[in-house]
């Protein structure tokens, strides 16, 4: 053979090399990012349901049948419940109030049991939460966002006993609850004349599995039609809740796994974009989850591989199909976190077996993006780990300033601190996604106007004006408003994120300060009435946020 070809075919053969390296490089996760912050390394109580309010305050809780905790109530104040199965006389407490600005910690008096409910925050900013287990079933429970505020409770709040059930914030400002342990039905928050009972839903009868039932904590987000998307099990309709009519039947998702409680993945509607269009399109992202049977194969000890696959469905289309994308890490009990630039946050979770006592195995430390707008294949990106496992009974929730506050872990019956695979976690840490590193600060916005807490109406034009030390892309900013959820069991509930539509070009109107308008949403069916972080994003990094109240 000549020098000559030889040369050729060697070239040749590294060129192909490089093809297939570059190929394998685009395919694989992208290099690790974020970082880590020990905020508290304990707060006395596991952060198993977590709410940010609109004082930057975040209202955690667990449940209160576990014996005593290891926070406090002031002195002399003590909970006395003859219905508790464990300890009816308890002067610690089973909620806290985390302020995020100070990095300090409170004890709140919650009295009945709260484990396994749900809530979501009103327009006026109140927390309101409901069920729970035993003595908290039916009850609901409301706080506001003050210093000196607690826990008030109204009994028989419920007509149905809540015990992993769903809530979601609705266009005229109600609650709407779904489901829980037996109950087929959903109903309403605050009662009118019209809707003091409970309404059948054969939906959640037709997706309960006997043994293992795969249809708690149902996926729900609410469509720009009005309609709620319902994800049970394995199967999804769009649902008229004023009627009590499915309107659409979707196809059940590929493989057919189970994605719900116990088997326990998790789900987003994406970024709703192109708000003045008239014909917005509305997409749902469901992630991880548990292969059929695993609940009873783990009861066994037999702890089955999680779920590794996406499923994304456009649920606006006439004939809607699931597309299927496969994650870089399998997870179960993963929470899914909309970012302010619009990226997904996967945190959280384990790579074996189901949600339930003792039922997982294998943590997953590193968190994943997933970026929506990016091509198939190329969506997923880990990032750094943290150093500890949050499995049953963690939370995550996204902060005004960007960061996303994690906590929770404790998949015992009581407190449990060693000889355990996962011992009870007391902690709140905070990740930082790469938005948020030291090389970027020139490239952050600051909001300048409107002014935090202020008052928005639907469809009106809004001035906002920002700061931004670094030079300006006009061409890659935005601005988004997210609402804050209601996260629990690895569903965030009520969440949200607008992307607004702008009506002129951005102009200079200062040194380093810049003007631009947008239009809020049109109406509640787009974004519920609520208190929202609003963020001014520039080239992918958002500005702090600041509050706002769409009314």
């Amino acid at each position: 053979m000549s020098q000559g070809r030889s040369t050729s075919l060697i070239l040749c053969f590294l060129g192909w090399q490089l093809l297939l390296l570059i190929h394998h490089r685009s395919a694989a996760v992208n290099a690790a990012g974020g970082s880590w912050q020990l905020l508290q390394k304990s707060i006395g109580i596991n952060a198993m349901h977590m709410q940010q309010l609109h004082d930057d305050s975040v209202i955690i809780f667990d449940r209160t049948d576990f014996g005593s905790s290891n926070l406090s109530l002031p002195a002399g104040k003590c909970r006395n419940d003859p219905h508790d199965k464990v300890l009816t006389h308890d002067c610690t407490a089973h909620s806290a109030k985390y302020n995020v600005v100070s990095n300090k910690f409170q004890a709140l008096d919650v009295l009945t049991d709260v484990w396994c409910s749900s809530g979501s925050a009103m327009p006026d900013g109140r927390l309101v939460q409901t069920g729970g287990f035993n003595d908290g079933e039916m009850k609901v429970r409301v706080i506001l966002p003050c210093q000196t505020c607690d826990w008030q409770e109204i009994s028989n709040g419920l007509a149905a006993r809540r015990w992993y059930a769903t809530n979601h914030l609705l266009p005229d400002g109600r609650q709407i609850i779904i489901g829980g342990r037996r109950e087929f039905n959903y109903e309403f928050y605050p009662k009118t004349s019209a809707s003091r009972g409970v309404f059948n839903l054969p939906f959640l009868s037709q997706t309960n599995d006997r043994k293992q039932e795969n249809n708690l904590y149902p996926f729900v987000h609410l469509n720009v039609d009005g309609n709620l998307f319902i994800f049970a099990n394995n199967r999804a309709i769009l649902f008229n809740y004023n009627n009590g009519v499915v309107v659409k039947t979707y196809p059940q998702i590929t493989g057919g796994d189970p994605r719900n409680y116990p088997s326990t993945g998790s789900s987003v509607l994406l970024p709703l974009k192109n708000l003045q269009s008239g014909n917005v399109e509305a997409e749902v992202l469901i992630c991880g989850g548990a292969p059929r049977n695993s609940f009873l194969q783990a009861q066994r000890g037999n702890f089955l591989k999680a779920l590794n696959t996406c499923g994304r469905i456009k649920i606006t289309d006439a004939s809607p199909s699931w597309v299927m994308e496969t994650m870089p890490i399998a997870r179960t009990m993963g929470d899914m976190i909309l970012l302010p630039n619009g990226n997904v946050l996967i945190i959280n979770g384990v790579q074996n077996g189901v949600a339930g006592w003792e039922l997982g195995r294998n943590a997953v430390l590193n968190p994943v993006l997933y970026k929506p707008d990016d091509p198939v294949g190329s969506r997923f990106e880990a990032q750094n780990p943290s150093t500890i496992a949050r499995a049953y009974h963690s939370s995550a929730i996204l902060l005004r300033d960007g960061r996303v506050l994690v906590g929770g872990s404790n998949p015992h019956e009581k407190y449990v601190f060693t000889n355990v695979t996962f011992p009870t976690e007391l902690s709140l840490e905070a990740f930082s996604p790469d938005y948020l590193n030291a090389g970027v600060p020139n490239l952050r916005p600051r909001i300048l106007a409107p002014h935090t807490q202020s008052q928005i109406g639907y469809g009106q034009k809004l001035v906002v004006r920002f700061w931004l030390a670094g030079p300006l892309n006009a061409n890659a900013v935005s601005v988004t408003l997210v609402a804050p959820s209601f996260t629990t069991h690895s569903f965030s509930q009520s969440q949200r994120l607008l992307v607004l539509s702008g009506t002129s070009k951005i102009l200079t109107v200062g040194k380093n300060a810049y003007r631009m308008e947008v239009i809020s949403p049109g109406s509640g069916n787009l974004a519920p009435p609520a208190f929202y972080t609003m963020y001014v994003v520039h080239q992918g990094i958002p500005s702090p946020g600041i509050w706002v109240q769409l009314k």
